[in-house]
């Protein structure tokens, strides 16, 4: 068992007959009452997000999970296709174990959650960024560059994100999974 003092992103734990794993968090202390901890879980099971108010001292029941690295082979649709690094073993995924689908690409390396109980996948855990190239944008306006101006951009997995104006078709660019924003421009 844990305690509220516990919490922490990622940490999967048993609440309303579900497995759920902690997307944010935040620690208040008003001036007035006792402490809390204001959540936001994410289902390992069906993807539904739900917010959720612990307070201080709560005992909660985690999950023990351990990583193990695999290799996202291809997406036939309905599921997205894994391979373990070390022992070469395939497991599938629906989109909703998935953190951000839209930015995975063929050959990434990815840290998968599984459940030491059942030794079931639980979740997909993307690297703190990834690496991919823009197919298709709008070209920028010269002069155009006073303000943060951005445009959208089309990236080789088919997901959209804001870039700045200066981006163009065949660059590649350095991503951020966690918020699917732009960070850099990757020089060759």
């Amino acid at each position: 068992m844990a305690t509220t003092s516990d919490i922490k992103k990622g940490l999967c734990i048993r609440y309303s007959n579900d497995i759920y794993k902690v997307t944010e968090f935040l620690h208040v202390k008003p001036g007035k009452g006792p402490a809390f901890v204001r959540t936001k879980l994410k289902s390992v099971t069906s993807g539904k997000v739900i917010e959720n108010t612990f307070s201080a001292g709560h005992k909660i029941e985690d999950v023990r999970v351990e990583t193990q690295k695999f290799q996202f082979l291809y997406n036939d649709g309905e599921f997205y296709h894994f391979m373990n690094t070390e022992d070469y073993t395939q497991i599938r995924l629906t989109e909703s174990n998935l953190d951000s689908p839209g930015l995975l690409k063929e050959g990434e390396v990815v840290t998968v959650l599984i459940n030491t109980e059942d030794s079931m996948p639980l979740s997909v855990e993307m690297p703190a960024s990834v690496v991919l190239e823009i197919t298709h944008t709008e070209p920028g306006v010269k002069g155009n560059t006073a303000t943060n101006a951005t445009k959208p951009a089309t990236v080789e997995t088919g997901a959209e994100i804001m870039v700045p104006l200066f981006i163009n078709e065949g660059d590649k660019i350095k991503i951020d999974t966690e918020t699917a924003s732009y960070k850099e421009r990757i020089k060759e």
